[in-house]
């Protein structure tokens, strides 16, 4: 009986995950067709002549290596100051009283509940008070403040679970609570840490509104805004457009699949709500 439980599980779990990468095939396969030519009004698995010339072409139409770098260095930067800063800001909010705890957690609740939009207006006046309009630090600003108060949330969880008897010692020791969040909490919350940094890189690699408020030089341009471009200058030529979205797909599907055994595990932020 477990062996046919589990066969099923993993059978399910295989036609789940087939289902789940069918759509990123369909564009793979869209990328390669002849250029300018339809969408296939047929199952197409693989095209008669693949045409692999289409991602050497998005390079030779659109500066896409500056736009390409342009993002590195957006999620390059993003993602350890938001560890940084998330997690500085959970490990606080995980040592104050209970009472206060919770009000700092319904404000955090409350303010993933605002819309984006609202905050553009006010963003845009501190970035040009603060002399970062048209730059790439523009893009990364948010980093600053934890970028989403869910990463502040994560590691909360994560650090709310360590036994307050562990942060005591460390402070009769003589640890200064910086010393604790580094060498203690943080070597513990790596999993979480490793998941936050996935969701950072997913947040600014494909972050389109940011750059079109805030950036006016097309040398700062990111991906994203290449790509827009791209459709703008031939919304027809599918494979073009499809070579394009599979080359700001890759990142993160190599990221994931490289960063995913990290966080599976015993400590792992998918076990947080299962456990007191």
């Amino acid at each position: 009986m477990p062996r046919i439980r589990a066969g099923l599980h993993h059978s399910i779990a295989v036609v789940v995950t087939i289902l789940l990468l069918l759509p990123l095939f369909w564009a793979l396969i869209a990328s390669l067709r002849a250029v300018g030519a339809p969408p296939p009004n047929t199952i197409e698995w693989w095209p008669r002549d693949a045409n692999f010339q289409n991602y050497s072409q998005i390079f030779e139409v659109l500066p896409v290596g500056r736009y390409l770098i342009n993002s590195l260095i957006v999620v390059g930067l993003a993602i350890p100051i938001t560890i940084v800063t998330a997690s500085l800001a959970g490990f606080s909010i995980a040592q104050l009283p209970s009472r206060t705890q919770r009000y700092l957690l319904f404000f955090s609740i409350a303010v993933m509940m605002i819309p984006a939009a609202s905050v553009w207006l006010a963003r845009f006046q501190i970035l040009r008070w603060l002399g970062l309009i048209d730059s790439l630090w523009a893009l990364v600003a948010p980093a600053f403040a934890a970028s989403n108060p869910l990463f502040v949330l994560l590691f909360y969880w994560t650090f709310r679970r360590i036994p307050a008897e562990m942060f005591e010692a460390a402070r009769l020791d003589g640890a200064s609570a910086l010393s604790v969040w580094w060498r203690l909490a943080l070597p513990v919350a790596r999993p979480t840490a490793t998941g936050v940094a996935l969701l950072t890189f997913v947040m600014y690699w494909s972050d389109f509104i940011s750059p079109v408020l805030y950036i006016f030089d097309p040398k700062w341009y990111t991906l994203p805004v290449g790509l827009q471009i791209l459709k703008q200058l031939d919304a027809t030529n599918w494979p073009l457009l499809m070579a394009g979205a599979v080359l700001m797909t890759i990142p993160v599907i190599l990221l994931f699949g490289f960063l995913q055994r990290f966080f599976f595990h015993d400590l792992s932020i998918a076990g947080l709500f299962d456990r007191n």
